[in-house]
């Protein structure tokens, strides 16, 4: 099985505002991630939540999904994968670990990192454009231990780092991989008008 994770817990303080309910096209943020995974080839989707949690579940069609609230959220990104991480299920092979603030992956982009997964059993695949590394990375369950154990400020960086070795890149042609929408300036660089 694999489970792709959303991280939506953070506080989205560079931004001012909530980043899983800022607008892409007809969607929120968070409601474009979950549309393309429902269309890919994952098995499962967990959406981690923390900073106004209630506002965010009232905004958002979560249907098919399952929520993760982390009540630790302040404590940064990796505590949020950890509460996903303790709550998913046994028989899971694999976590595809997708950032809310990373709207343009595609459902073609996340079916190349599982075909990649399925073929090769890697512990870790990361999606490549133009030789820079992007979003979303896939772990093995035989990583979980180190990811629940990895240093707070450094998160999954630090499990890909200390695996080198481990990690297949997978080329893809899209360039979404790569854009994180962190603030206002990279929000109407990318859609013209302010969050």
């Amino acid at each position: 099985m694999i489970n792709a994770i959303i991280l939506a817990a953070g506080q989205s303080e560079r931004m001012g505002k909530l980043k899983p309910l800022l607008r892409f096209k007809d969607k929120t943020f968070l409601e474009q991630i979950i549309s393309v995974l429902r269309l890919s080839d994952v098995d499962r989707i967990t959406v981690v939540l923390g900073a106004e949690a209630e506002t965010i579940r009232k905004s958002v069609d979560f249907s098919g999904t399952n929520i993760v609230i982390n009540k630790d959220y302040q404590r940064g990104q990796l505590s949020s994968l950890n509460a996903a991480i303790e709550e998913i299920p046994q028989e899971t092979d694999a976590i595809l670990v997708c950032l809310v603030d990373n709207p343009f992956i595609s459902e073609e982009v996340v079916n190349k990192i599982i075909s990649k997964f399925k073929e090769t059993n890697n512990p870790i695949i990361v999606p490549v454009f133009d030789t820079r590394r992007g979003h979303p990375t896939l772990f093995s369950r035989s990583l979980f231990h180190e990811l629940l154990n990895a240093p707070k400020e450094q998160g999954a960086r630090f499990v890909v780092y200390s695996n080198e070795e481990k990690v297949l890149e997978v080329e893809v042609p899209e360039s979404g991989i790569l854009i994180g929408i962190d603030t206002p300036e990279e929000y109407k660089s990318h859609f013209g008008a302010n969050p």
